[in-house]
Parts: C-alpha cells; structure tokens; sequence
C-alpha cells in the first residue's frame, strides 16, 4: 500500500504540474472562496443544510464509481474499502468541521458517515460492446442512454416529485426537489469520450458542444418540467420557477462544457466540473460578487472547451 500510495502522490503531482502553478492558484482561490460561500450559506439555513451531506455524497460517488485503481485494490489489498472509508471520511472531515462551527452537529456527523459508506459501493460496470451499428439517436444523444440503463434515477425522481407535491405550500421544498434532480442529472456527464468516439466531432467542435449542451438542456426540461410546474403553483410563482431553471440552465451548461475543458485529463475535468458546480452554488448567497464569478466562469469554459478540441483538430 505504500507503494500504491507514492504512486498516487506523484500522478496528483504531475497532473497539477500540467494544469499549471498559475491556474492552480487562481482556481484554487476562486473555487474555495466560493466553496466556502456555498457551504456557509447553506450551514446558515436550517433546511438548506441538509442538502449538504447529499451534494458530498453524490461527488464522492462519482469520482468512487470511475475510479480506475479498483481492479488493483481487489487483487492487492482484499481489505481495501476500510482505507477507501478512512479516506473519503478524511476528504469530507473539513466540510463537517465547517458544519460543527455553525452548530450543526446532525449534517456534519451524516455527511462524514455518507462519505465512508461511499466505499462500499461497487464500481461503475463497463459497458458491454455491440456488435450491431447504433442508430441515429444512441449516436447524438448517448447521454440518455446511459440514463435509461440506471433505474434507480426513475425512482428518485417520483420521490422527489412526491416530497415536492407534499411541500408544495411551501417554496423551499419544491426548490430542493429541482436542485437535487439537477444534481442527480449532472452525475451523467462524467468522465468525456475516448477519443476514438471524438474523431468525427474534432471536425467541428462548436457544433459538438452545441449538441452535447443542447441534448443536456432538453432532458433536463422534459424531466424536470413536473417538479417545475409544482414549484410554479406554490409561493415562487412563475417567475421564480423561471429564475430557478435559467440557473439550473446555467449550471448544467458549465458542467458539460468543463466536460472537454482538459481533455483527455479526466481527473482535471472532474475537478472543473466540480468547481463548476461550486461556483453555480454560491450565487445563492447575497453576495453579488458571486454572481460576476459565475459569469466569468461561464464566459472562461465557452471560450476554453472549443480551444481545447480545436487542438486535436489541427493535429
């Protein structure tokens, strides 16, 4: 294991060599101030700080379920899940801490546990090969695809559409319905492509983009459209339904760009997609200041995502 462990080491170290001293400093400064926006907005409500546990255990989840180290574990260190609870427990131990000092001692104490459970889930199964030639739909939109082959996602959207039906005289709980789908539907655009799949799209990576956004935004519309209309009939109204799905919008068109914003660096797009995430949270606060970082985070993967397929293009 200490071998494994040194590996590991010196992979993070080469991967943070190539993203670069500079962009680790600007991004490191601005995904954790606002990660700390985010987390004490959200510690300061009494409601709100429930979907904290949540959102740690659904990003540690998604980076468990790709992990591509499992295989060795198995073979190497039998025991390996309790180092892999000891770890994502560590991982999560600062947003606890942040947590306790807001007296919050429930969500910090569940989202420490919720992240050491992590461990024991399976990884993500490969999926198997075909022979027969995919049609015109499995090609563009293999987004949905991937969904339609995870039922647990049709179970936990009639549970959110139930809670949100139950809560309906009140905003938050119809709102928190909307934020959680959103949530479970961004663990869909993990890890970009093989670059093999690629080839045909690096002709014209704008309109790849376009369509990889474009198929994004439409299932998120048609499945979130039911939580919608209840947060539009309770005391949101139809405007603040609008402004809650132009920022889900938003976001989910940032964490699809930031998708190819390192490719092929997986470990570097998780990241961004994460700081993605981050930033999209934190104009919940009453900072305005957010709300500028948010434009210049988009404005950066617009620009950023094209660039970077537009490389292997001219390759």
């Amino acid at each position: 294991m200490q071998n494994y462990l040194r590996l590991r080491g010196r992979l993070l170290g080469r991967q943070l060599r190539e993203l670069g001293w500079w962009r680790l400093l600007v991004l490191g400064s601005l995904l954790g101030l606002a990660a700390a926006q985010s987390l004490f907005t959200a510690a300061a409500h009494p409601t709100l700080v429930w979907a904290v546990p949540l959102v740690v255990v659904l990003f540690v989840l998604s980076l468990h379920r790709r992990r591509a180290d499992l295989p060795f574990l198995h073979m190497a260190a039998p025991e390996f899940r309790g180092w892999l609870a000891a770890e994502y427990a560590l991982c999560s131990l600062p947003v606890a801490l942040a947590l306790l000092g807001w007296g919050r001692p429930g969500p910090a104490a569940l989202t420490v546990a919720g992240a050491a459970v992590v461990a024991l889930v399976p990884a993500a199964a490969a999926t198997a090969s075909r022979v027969r030639r995919p049609t015109w739909f499995r090609s563009l939109a293999f987004e949905w695809v991937s969904v339609g082959r995870r039922p647990v996602l049709g179970l936990a959207w009639l549970v959110l559409l139930t809670a949100a039906i139950i809560t309906r005289a009140n905003s938050t709980g119809p709102a928190l319905a909307v934020l959680v789908w959103l949530l479970l539907t961004l663990e869909t655009y993990g890890p970009a492509e093989p670059w093999s799949w690629l080839l045909p799209a690096l002709r014209t990576p704008g309109a790849w983009l376009r369509q990889r956004v474009g198929w994004g935004l439409l299932y998120f519309g048609l499945t979130v459209a039911p939580l919608a209309a209840v947060l539009a009939v309770g005391p949101a109204g139809a405007g603040g339904t609008a402004l809650v799905l132009g920022w889900c919008a938003t976001v989910l068109t940032m964490v699809v760009l930031a998708k190819y914003a390192f490719y092929p660096h997986a470990t570097l797009g998780r990241l961004t997609q994460a700081g993605a995430i981050v930033v999209g949270l934190s104009v919940l606060g009453s900072n305005p200041a957010y709300f500028a970082l948010l434009l210049a985070c988009f404005l950066g993967l617009l620009l950023k995502s094209p660039n970077q397929l537009a490389q292997y293009r001219r390759e």
